[in-house]
């Protein structure tokens, strides 16, 4: 889903809360380790180092974003940045005073060994450093502002080696495991109807159309949980709203699945269980079908909060998961139609 599409989406869900999250800084992704956050002032600043998952030895871009309290841009602001050893206490690195010409900027640093740092970052009040274009000498207390007339923000960020491959290979496996399972207990199910000989081609059929709608539509929710990340840059609600809609999406897919296999209760009417399945059929059109009729807009006009105003590109990104969303749509109003077919049948043979 485009950068635009979520900002359609998120005026929408999550407008009440517009007033409340400020921007989340201007990074080409929110970082899921080493990202902080912190008031400098009357500034807010946003931190990342860039690989998230930084180790020694090896080139780092440290990354700022400093926002004045409404989430906009800063210009013309002084700055002075400083790394530290949160065991040691011994200042590794410092950058002198420096007029940014807008408040996102990034420096390079190369950490020296695996452990935990600090990084300072002081923002001068009113534009105006004691010691313009020099460095400040350590300080004990990093906060301390004595003999500065600046604010200072601390964040903390840790170098390890393997942690990022370990992080990379748990998403893997929280995406692949559930796929798994859904796969292991769709053959579990078509062996046991084989053995207990109430196999039937048309059944079968039915079922396998059945079970890839719900692929689909699981497709569609880890779409989202791999792209929420790349949205946070303009607002934070952005990736939020995308992670809840990766959840109906896959709740959706789920929940239909366990009422098809768990089939007709015992004691239970074939209307009854036909209108369980017509409630979360429904779930799954109405909210796919919202968000094919967001995506349409903001390639046709710009959407509410855009930065630019200007329509969404056309990429093959986008039609691919469109693609994936009429697809979802279509088999649903399939399933809708032989779900309908089954119940009038299952109803003249109870009254016969």
């Amino acid at each position: 889903m485009h950068r635009r599409l979520v900002i359609a989406l998120a005026v929408i869900v999550l407008l009440p809360l517009s007033s409340l999250v400020p921007a989340y800084a201007h990074f080409e992704h929110l970082s899921h380790y080493n990202n902080r956050g912190g008031h400098v002032g009357q500034y807010y600043a946003y931190e990342a180092l860039d690989p998230d998952y930084a180790g020694p030895n090896e080139p780092v871009a440290v990354l700022f974003s400093v926002q004045d309290r409404e989430g906009r841009d800063t210009y013309n602001i002084h700055t002075m940045v400083e790394i530290y050893s949160a065991t040691t206490g011994e200042r590794l690195e410092a950058w002198p005073w420096t007029e940014q010409e807008i408040g996102d900027f990034q420096l390079f640093y190369s950490f020296p060994e695996v452990g935990s740092y600090q990084i300072v970052l002081s923002v001068a009040k009113d534009g105006n450093p004691v010691n313009p274009n020099g460095i400040d000498p350590p300080r004990p207390t990093l906060s301390s502002t004595m003999s500065c007339n600046c604010d200072r923000a601390i964040f903390n960020v840790s170098i390890s080696k393997n942690f990022g491959t370990i992080w990379n290979v748990m998403m893997l496996i929280a995406i692949s495991l559930p796929l798994s399972v859904f796969g292991g207990v769709l053959a579990w199910n078509y062996r046991k109807m084989i053995k207990s000989g109430t196999y039937q081609k048309r059944s079968v059929r039915r079922d396998t159309i059945r079970y890839m709608i719900m692929l689909a539509a699981i497709a569609g929710g880890v779409v989202h949980l791999a792209v929420y990340a790349e949205h946070a840059l303009l607002r934070l609600e952005y990736s939020i709203f995308l992670l809840v809609a990766a959840g109906m999406q896959i709740v959706y897919g789920v929940l239909y699945t366990l009422l098809t296999l768990a089939g007709l209760g015992a004691n239970e009417s074939a209307h009854k269980y036909y209108q369980k399945k017509l409630a979360v059929n429904l779930f799954g059109l109405i909210g796919t079908g919202i968000l094919l009729g967001l995506y349409a807009y903001s390639v046709i006009l710009p959407p509410p909060l855009s930065p630019n105003d200007e329509p969404e590109d056309i990429d093959f990104a986008g039609i691919l998961a469109k693609s994936i969303e009429v697809f979802t749509v279509i088999g649903i109003v399939y399933l809708m139609r032989i779900e309908k077919h089954q119940l009038t049948g299952q109803l003249k043979k109870e009254q016969t």
